[in-house]
């Protein structure tokens, strides 16, 4: 009864399902965030899936659910049955990684791979911060190993030094010159034991969030830099449950401020 046709607190919702792409349940977090003591924009996740589900037929009806985020029931294998792993020396294992990037607390240890497109002939490298959750996403060339540590390196320059700890990766070949990627951006790569992607979850439901904007069957190729970093702008100011609602951006926001005080008070 609270989502009445043309009300604010409707036109908030449909517009964060709509533009957004937030989740039911991000909107009723966030609702509850930013607006404590007013419980006129209080509403629960379950009423805002009724008010989807009982909108009369129509455009606007199919517009809502196509906004919802959408799952299968099996995880369907990544790569059909291509190997991907081989061909990669001195890995460093993910026993070795040091236990705050285990414990989420300190920004720059990051989780990555490869989001594929049709036919596995087209691909989009996504960097996922453990603790934020902030995303990074790299378009590349394809999946060679030469144009995953181009496109890596250019990204992962684009942040501070102390935000680049450690990447933990899967045994993919496109990360055959992690060393190189060490040496160019001081990042410290880690791999995951090979048909393990729990060992890399924030990464793996990072994948999953991104296939609203690319859906399995696509041709990857056609997105430029900038649309990546579009959709990855969304994603960072999407609420998270897991950050009490907060946005990765904001998150990341109060770590840089951190840091940087932490700075200016040894200097």
């Amino acid at each position: 009864r609270k989502l009445t046709e043309g009300s604010p607190l409707t036109l908030a919702v449909t517009h964060a399902i709509l533009q957004r792409k937030w989740s039911p349940e991000q909107i009723a977090g966030r609702l509850r965030m930013d607006y404590p003591e007013d419980k006129q924009w209080h509403v629960s996740h379950e009423t805002i899936y009724q008010f989807i589900y009982a909108h009369p037929a129509g455009e606007l009806r199919k517009a809502l659910i196509a906004g919802l985020r959408r799952g299968h029931s099996k995880r369907k294998p990544r790569t059909r049955g291509k190997d991907r792993r081989g061909g990669i020396t001195n890995m460093r294992s993910i026993r070795e990684r040091p236990e705050e990037a285990q414990a989420r607390e300190v920004p720059g240890h990051w989780e990555g791979d490869l989001i594929k497109g049709a036919f596995n002939a087209s691909a989009i490298g996504t960097l996922v911060d453990r603790s934020s959750r902030f995303v990074i996403l790299a378009r590349v060339e394809d999946a060679t190993a030469e144009a995953i540590l181009e496109s890596f390196t250019r990204r992962l320059r684009t942040l501070p030094k102390s935000f680049r700890q450690t990447l933990t990766y899967d045994q993919g070949r496109e990360m055959a010159r992690h060393q190189e990627l060490e040496r160019n951006t001081g990042i410290r790569v880690y791999f995951a034991d090979p048909h393990s992607p729990w060992q890399r979850p924030t990464n793996e439901n990072t994948n999953g969030l991104l296939r609203q904007y690319f859906p399995k069957g696509t041709d990857l190729s056609e997105y430029s830099q900038r649309r990546l970093t579009q959709v990855a702008e969304e994603l960072n100011n999407r609420p998270r449950k897991s950050l009490g609602f907060r946005t990765p951006a904001e998150v990341m926001a109060q770590q840089i401020r951190q840091l940087n005080s932490g700075v200016a008070l040894q200097t």
